[in-house]
């Protein structure tokens, strides 16, 4: 984690194990300050106006108020405090859900550890954070949707053989496939995506896809 700043959070889940397991793991992390451990809407609220937290990191399924009803009453309260969402990539529409109502990103749970610190840094820093494994429904549903943390930035600029390479990306192209497409090296291909990343300011694949259709970079096609 980058950010040398120590990042005070807290966390959301009803599974009793799984939030041992978060706790374990988020204490294992240096930057991270643990301030308090909920496991429903109800007390994640409560924690947050005690604590005042940099960021939540929350379950989308709990009892007493959901997690995205949670979300949207911290965005309307505590708009500062920024959310993670921890959830299976089933709940699709959950997530989407919990972006309109104010997560800057999700991850998956069983995502791993480097994801997750990576995650937390992202969200940290105010910019939005795409799972690694998002599915292309996923994707679309977002693409769609009416979250666009872009709306107040100004695009960047990208040369025609970053455009070409965003395009294959948002087919999910291999470096291979880009390489053998456009008649470059498969390293050159690599510089290029790693500059659309830094552009974009993005993690992840999705996270390309994403931006570029906010960006009109790319038109989605209409199969499901």
């Amino acid at each position: 984690m980058i950010n040398q700043h120590t990042i005070r959070a807290v966390i959301a889940d009803d599974h009793e194990i799984y939030r041992d397991g978060l706790i374990s793991l988020l204490r294992g992390i240096s930057s991270v300050e643990l301030l308090a451990e909920c496991n429903n809407g109800e007390q994640l609220l409560r924690a947050v106006e005690v604590h005042q937290p940099d960021i939540v990191i929350t379950d989308l399924n709990m009892p007493l108020i959901s997690g995205v009803d949670a979300i949207r009453q911290l965005q309307a309260n505590h708009p500062a405090v920024r959310v993670l969402v921890l959830t299976v990539m089933d709940h699709e529409y959950m997530i989407v859900q919990a972006l309109e109502a104010g997560a800057k990103g999700y991850i998956i749970k069983d995502a791993p550890k480097a994801d997750l610190v990576e995650a937390i840094d992202a969200v940290y820093r105010n910019l939005p954070y795409y799972c690694r494994h998002t599915t292309s429904k996923l994707v679309r549903l977002i693409s769609n949707s009416h979250f666009n943390p872009y709306q107040k930035e100004k695009q960047a600029l990208f040369s025609d053989t970053e455009k070409k390479i965003i395009t294959l990306m948002c087919e999910d192209k291999s470096v291979k496939e880009m390489s053998q497409a456009l008649f470059l090296a498969e390293r050159t291909i690599e510089k290029h995506r790693a500059q659309v990343f830094n552009k974009m300011n993005v993690k992840t694949v999705a996270g390309v896809a994403i931006y570029a259709v906010k960006h009109k970079l790319y038109l989605l096609g209409n199969e499901n």
